[in-house]
């Protein structure tokens, strides 16, 4: 039996979430776009989910684009903006630190489209320097992309000073990777232009996930096909996914709003916990999300202690699961240059579903892997 410590890379689908999944999906399988009177009333319900998960996040309905996960709405909001508005100019603005379908979507659009790219420097708190920002903006910049909350350290970036800088640059889209944000911290969709959310992060399903888009935006599709999406993406619509997402995304919201000081407690002793362990330190910031907490053992790699803990019962990761090929931290190498940190890093994600018990029991196990194998 497993204790599972890797919220951040997915989630278990809440089971009021599953049970309205699988009625939809019985009950109302016709097509969303078909015009006879099933396939009208799926879209009704559709729709009514869009303007329910608008309503929850404080923007219209007509900026709720649905799509198969965070990152394809990552590709769309980036490449989306790229193949629209070149003319206005070919630069964007980014971090080192961010998503792979970011930052592998800005590598695209650099070797087939001739963009540049500006990659901002994080610090060892894991966020950028405004300062750097400032100096990267040009006439030509037409989108800043930045993530809300890093998935591997946990970090939180200064959205509301970045939001007021990007806003005197009116050519300029503020794109907001806010997957890990969501159910997680506080967040305000005010004066972002662009932002991602995944479902399967907030105990929803995977293949499901939602782009904001304001309604001053302009994309091209990433997707060609029908008019789904207002054409954004073509596809029979994932109806019964979208149909539930608005569940989905309220019991999340709820579960922070009743459960965030749990959490915090069991981030906040578990931190206390590994800084007396020898030759353990923390890499997460100490205002990041407490969700996440990424530390290193320096005597010890990470997939050692991966596989000691998976031996011990617990599930842990040192990367984020995108890039799980590689045993090191993209992330982390970008906020510290010590080798042996970098090597033996360890991300461990809290969930409302833990207990104190679970969490004294993975100390126990980190500090006997230690014992073993440091």
């Amino acid at each position: 039996m497993y204790t599972y410590f890797d919220y951040s890379s997915t989630t278990p689908v809440n089971d009021a979430v599953l049970k309205a999944y699988f009625k939809v999906l019985k009950e109302y399988f016709v097509n969303s776009q078909s015009i006879y009177p099933r396939g009208i009333e799926v879209n009704k319900l559709m729709e009514k989910s869009r303007e329910k998960t608008a309503s929850l996040l404080g923007v219209l309905a007509k900026e709720v684009i649905f799509t198969s996960s965070g990152s394809e709405a990552n590709n769309l909001a980036v490449k989306g903006t790229a193949l629209k508005r070149s003319r206005y100019g070919k630069h964007i603005i980014s971090t080192n630190v961010e998503h792979s379908s970011v930052e592998n979507s800005l590598k695209w659009l650099e070797k087939y489209l001739d963009f540049e790219v500006t990659y901002l420097p994080v610090n060892q708190d894991g966020v950028i320097e405004i300062n750097d920002l400032i100096k990267a903006l040009r006439k030509d910049t037409i989108l800043v992309t930045i993530m809300y909350v890093n998935n591997e350290s946990g970090a939180i970036m200064p959205i509301e000073e970045i939001k007021k800088i990007v806003r005197k640059h009116p050519n300029c889209y503020l794109h907001c990777d806010c997957v890990q944000a969501v159910g997680k911290i506080d967040f305000d969709l005010r004066d972002i232009d662009m932002a991602s959310i995944s479902a399967h992060k907030i105990y929803g399903l995977k293949g499901s996930g939602v782009l904001i888009k304001k309604q001053h935006v302009q994309l091209a599709e990433v997707i060609s096909g029908g008019n789904q999406e207002y054409a954004l993406r073509g596809g029979t619509s994932n109806a019964a996914a979208n149909i539930v997402f608005y569940k989905t995304l309220r019991l999340a919201l709820e579960a922070f709003k009743s459960a965030g000081d749990k959490i915090k407690q069991y981030h906040d002793y578990l931190i206390q916990g590994l800084k007396k362990l020898d030759k353990v330190l923390i890499n997460s910031p100490e205002d990041g999300c407490y969700s996440v907490v990424n530390f290193s053992c320096l005597t010890i790699t990470s997939q050692v202690m991966m596989n000691a803990l998976s031996l011990k019962g617990f599930e842990v990761s040192a990367t984020s699961t995108c890039d799980s090929t590689t045993a090191v931290s993209r992330v982390i190498s970008k906020m510290f240059q010590d080798e042996d940190r970098i090597k033996g890093t360890i991300r461990v994600s809290i969930s409302h579903l833990h207990t104190l018990e679970d969490i004294n029991r993975l100390l126990l196990a980190i500090k006997e892997c230690i014992e073993d194998y440091g």
